[in-house]
Order: C-alpha cells, then structure tokens, then sequence
C-alpha cells in the first residue's frame, strides 16, 4: 500500500467519524429544541393561569393609600 493510498484511508476514517459525530450533535439538538418548545409551552400557560389568577383576586390597597377611616 503507497503513501497516498494510506492517507486516502485515514482521510476517509475522519470524514466518517465527523458524519457520526454531526449526526449524534443533530440528535441532541433536536432533543433540546423540543425541551425548548415544551418548556416555552409550559410558560405560556403559567402566564395565563397567574393572569386568570390575578384577575381573581380582589384589589389589594397600595401602601401609600390612606385608611378609609381619614
């Protein structure tokens, strides 16, 4: 086997462990991207229930109004 004919095959090695490992990565980012959208998901609906929530609650007087009784 020549010296180039060497080099061909570790060339090729390389390029097929860097397709796995891309493909691995490609997974993972999948994964994480779903997580993302539930998670972004999860919020939305937090949001409105604290809203529904809010709205539910009756009006708490601020500190800097006076009792009623001045």
């Amino acid at each position: 086997m020549g010296v180039n004919e060497q080099r061909i095959i570790e060339l090729e090695t390389k390029i097929s462990y860097q397709e796995d490992l891309v493909q691995e990565l490609n997974k993972h980012i999948i994964d994480q991207q779903q997580q993302i959208d539930t998670l972004e998901s999860l919020c939305e609906r937090l949001k409105e229930q604290l809203k529904e929530i809010m709205l539910g609650m009756p009006d708490i007087a601020s500190d800097d109004e006076k009792p009623p009784h001045y």
